[in-house]
């Protein structure tokens, strides 16, 4: 695909500088560094900057190793990597902070718009969903927001030792897990995810899952299963989900989606058939939309669908369709 790693969370150029993981004294140099910084989350939040008091962030925030909120934090952050001038880059959970005024149902909206301000952090400094705030993120930042966030969402979910369910602590930076009892090794996870643009002709199968918000339309996705082909999983989550028979297939871009930790693999597919039969239990409703019909939905004109999510993939790849540049 011409423009692949010009998707969100791509192309950050970040180097993540493995040799360094096992290292400690080089990673402690690092950390000492005058160019060092730390990217603190909360809840899987990252730390954003807030230019003017009633402008929503504009990048991420980053916070000096010897704050005082970050001292504490040094025995488990995790090392992301270095950047292109050799800066080391950290990211530290602030899980523990409970804030005064938190609205804890804002947390569970499907789109949660609140922010959190430290008392100890400059002011203009809030936690910010990350899907509020992907698309004004540099390539760099969204790499260090993504790898943080996901890192932490696997290390909240693997306390524990698969092999003999002890407690197993951090190991390499932050980029393993270590049970004491048994010696396992674990390693970050990550879930491979297709979502395919799935055309007939002119048009492109969208989808949408109960719950979504109102006029929420998007490209059909699925896990891959074990032992499954990319191409494979195309082929099963459609006619899984809409009834849809799809012959070719081939990959476009992929898209790290730390919701919590996932890859998604962006592919085209050619359906065999225009004939929908939805699985209730899988979407709420599936349709075939003309490329004239989509071009008046990016343009927030169409009755029924509301323009794709921006820096998702789905509008990364939609958005290349209609402009013809998926090749």
């Amino acid at each position: 695909m011409k423009h692949a790693e010009q998707v969100t969370f791509g192309g950050g150029a970040l180097n993540r500088a493995a040799h360094l993981r096992t290292d400690a004294a080089a990673l402690d140099a690092a950390w000492r560094a005058a160019d060092a910084a730390v990217l603190l989350l909360w809840r899987g939040k990252p730390l954003a900057r807030r230019p003017q008091a009633e402008a929503p962030p504009q990048g991420l925030a980053l916070t000096a190793p010897d704050h005082p909120l970050v001292t504490p934090l040094r025995d488990t952050a995790l090392f992301l990597g270095l950047t292109s001038q050799g800066a080391p880059r950290f990211a530290c959970d602030l899980g523990d902070w409970q804030p005064a005024d938190l609205d804890a149902a804002s947390l569970e909206a499907f789109s949660d718009a609140s922010e959190q301000q430290h008392p100890e952090l400059p002011q203009g400094h809030v936690f910010a969903e990350l899907r509020r705030i992907m698309t004004m993120l540099t390539p760099l930042e969204a790499e260090l927001a993504a790898t943080a966030k996901a890192l932490l969402a696997w290390h909240r979910s693997h306390g524990f030792c698969a092999c003999c369910g002890a407690p197993s602590v951090i190991a390499q930076a932050g980029w393993q897990r270590l049970c004491p009892a048994c010696k396992a090794p674990h390693f970050p996870r990550t879930d491979p995810v297709v979502i395919m643009l799935i055309n007939h002709g002119d048009s492109v199968l969208l989808g949408r899952s109960p719950g979504w918000p109102e006029g929420m339309y998007s490209l059909l996705a699925g896990f891959v299963e074990p032992g499954e082909t990319l191409e494979a999983a195309v082929r099963r989550e459609v006619l899984e989900e809409t009834g849809v028979e799809v012959g070719a297939v081939s990959y476009l871009a992929s898209q790290p989606w730390a919701f919590p930790m996932s890859l998604m693999f962006g592919c085209a597919g050619t359906a065999l058939s225009r004939d929908i039969t939805i699985d209730p239990a899988e979407i709420e409703d599936a349709l075939w939309v003309s490329r004239q019909e989509m071009m008046a939905a990016f343009a927030g004109e169409h009755p029924l669908i509301k323009p794709a999510r921006k820096g998702a993939i789905a509008h990364f790849l939609l958005k290349n369709w209609l402009a013809d540049t998926l090749d």
